[in-house]
């Protein structure tokens, strides 16, 4: 943008807009580098690919198209994107960690309930929610938080294990039939070929909320793990874990270490 163009406060707001949008899906540090570029007046290609990690061109491009489609001037639209950055970083910078238990509870130590928090997550999520499960069978209270994510355009992936993968450990239905309910769910799993050591399981039990909260257990995906057996966890809000956690699953996705799972396979 021309240094002496001005935006009009609606410009503003729609490029504000956006770039909360891109640190939600890049992070502070990859931000504050898209308007070092954008203060630079670098190329755009050169800004779209300033940063190696998936969904940085993505991020960049729609940024870049609100702030030409509204006018806001480089220095300008750098100075908002660098302010933008700090305050997020001092905000990850507050991380808060509580503990997470399925089971018996006790009334001299009061604990949050795996199930509740689950479905708090999912009920939390705006843009983007991430679960991995080893076991998965139809658990009602979850499946209704899923369907309402995906109905509100949240983009919902589900890493499960399959028949073939765990062998004899697992049997009766597929994992991923559990969510055969809820249309809009991507479906991803490690197929045995890609793993380097025979026996080798997809064993993980994460929630991820748009890269913000991440709850990491041992309970699998199953009322008896949410709510019947005595499974313990972390739920993580703040600092750089969940952020860290959806971008490890990036890599394993882009590398094709998890695929899609097609229905039926």
């Amino acid at each position: 943008m021309s240094a002496g163009q001005t935006a009009t406060p609606t410009g503003r707001a729609a490029f504000e807009s956006a770039a909360e949008q891109a640190v939600m899906r890049i992070g502070a540090a990859h931000l504050r580098t898209l308007a070092d570029r954008i203060a630079a007046a670098a190329p755009e290609q050169e800004i779209r690919h300033a940063v190696a990690v998936p969904g940085f061109a993505e991020a960049a491009d729609t940024l870049l198209a609100a702030q030409r489609a509204n006018g806001v001037p480089d220095v300008e639209a750098a100075a908002y994107l660098r302010g933008l950055a700090a305050g997020h970083a001092q905000q990850a910078a507050a991380l808060r960690v509580e503990s997470v238990w399925s089971g018996p509870s006790t009334h001299q130590v009061p604990v949050r309930a795996t199930a509740q928090v689950l479905v708090e997550l999912v009920a939390e999520a705006s843009r983007e929610l991430l679960l991995m499960t080893y076991s998965a069978k139809p658990y009602q209270p979850l499946l209704d938080a899923l369907a309402a994510a995906v109905a509100r355009r949240v983009a919902v992936a589900v890493v499960v294990e399959t028949l073939a993968g765990a062998g004899s450990a697992l049997a009766g239905a597929e994992p991923a039939a559990a969510f055969a309910s809820v249309p809009g769910i991507e479906l991803w799993h490690w197929p045995p070929a890609e793993r380097a050591e025979e026996g080798a399981k997809m064993h993980a039990k994460i929630a991820v909320a748009d890269r913000r909260a991440l709850l990491v257990s041992s309970a699998n995906l199953t009322q008896s793990g949410v709510a019947k057996n005595i499974e313990a966890g972390l739920l993580v809000r703040g600092g750089t874990a969940p952020q860290r956690a959806a971008e490890h699953i990036d890599e394993l996705k882009a590398k094709q270490v998890l695929v899609r799972l097609r229905p039926g396979a």
